[in-house]
């Protein structure tokens, strides 16, 4: 079980950086009106629209496997028992606290309550 939660760790992580990868790398729907007017930026290795689809299938695809894997950890960490779950507080004596020792209370007099400069 430990493998393949470290196998689900690793793949959700290489799916959140080649995610943020192709992001960085796709342009915005503003990109094209400056080809457009001159700019040559519509020149691109996979063609005028053919980057786009594929950027954003290869996005699309690897965002359902880092909400996959993200589901798929959160179930596994939370289906542990109560005993083999590792938490401090869980294992922790239970005792009853001290009982605090009782401070009487002296009232003020009145002259001490009144502010003096």
């Amino acid at each position: 079980m430990n493998v393949f939660l470290s196998f689900l760790l690793v793949a959700q992580m290489i799916a959140a950086v080649a995610m943020i990868g192709l992001i960085l790398v796709q342009h915005g729907k503003g990109a094209d009106m400056g080809a457009a007017f001159g700019s040559g930026g519509s020149g691109s290795l996979f063609g005028a629209s053919g980057s786009a689809n594929f950027l954003s299938r290869t996005t699309a695809v690897l965002a359902t496997v880092f909400f996959v894997c993200t589901l798929l950890l959160a179930y596994f960490g939370t289906a542990r028992t109560a005993a083999s779950s590792g938490s401090v507080l869980e294992s922790a004596p239970v005792t009853a606290p001290a009982p605090a020792a009782v401070v009487p209370v002296v009232p003020a007099s009145g002259a001490a309550q009144i502010p003096s400069k």
